[in-house]
């Protein structure tokens, strides 16, 4: 069984600093609890390890997907804001990650994974890119962590996801600034 996760429940510490490189791994344990949706996700997940030998649990983070007037896309959401925080995290970009996931069930893996592309990028370099790419007059300004706490329901978790274990198993696996841009600017390309 496929159980499409989030990552969404681990936040910047002390361990794994913001720009550091050093991501939370599959075998960490939740620090995030700032919102219900990510406290019952680490709960879920916390439940699901005892079924580690029939489950595949992918976290997935920030999902982007090619198709840039579909409201869920990470894309679409930023660039509809009127203002954002500029922090790296990771991301999934479905269009590359979803084929797969068909082949992890395929080859029957098991576990929890990471469920992203490897490395991070920052809001600002994907509001760059859609700059570039889809709109050049497309304009933004940022907002600090204090600011958006006043504008939003509940907190949001930023972090960076060591990929590796993916990367292993699926060493054509592209960085996500490359993965960004093959597959989800260049095919919208306006600019």
């Amino acid at each position: 069984m496929i159980n499409f996760a989030t990552g969404c429940i681990f936040e910047y510490d002390r361990d794994h600093p913001e720009g550091s490189g050093k991501g939370f791994k599959e075998e960490d344990k939740p620090n995030f609890i700032g919102s219900f949706y990510s406290k019952t996700k680490a709960m879920v997940e916390e439940l699901l390890r005892e079924f580690e030998d029939s489950v595949c649990t992918l976290r997935v983070r920030m999902p982007i997907s090619s198709d840039l007037s579909n409201p869920r896309n990470f894309i679409t959401k930023i660039s509809r804001y009127n203002k954002v925080v500029n922090i790296p995290n990771s991301m999934t970009v479905l269009d590359e990650l979803l084929p797969i996931s068909i082949e992890m069930a395929k080859r029957n893996l098991k576990g929890i994974w990471n469920f992203t592309n490897p490395g991070v990028i920052s809001h600002n370099e994907i509001l760059e890119l859609y700059r570039d790419y889809i709109d050049k007059n497309f304009k933004w300004a940022n907002f600090g962590l204090e600011e958006q706490a006043k504008v939003i329901v509940a907190p949001r978790s930023n972090n960076e996801l060591d990929a590796s274990k993916l990367k292993a198993e699926f060493p054509e696996l592209l960085p996500i600034k490359e993965s960004v841009v093959k597959y989800v600017f260049e095919p919208n390309r306006k600019t």
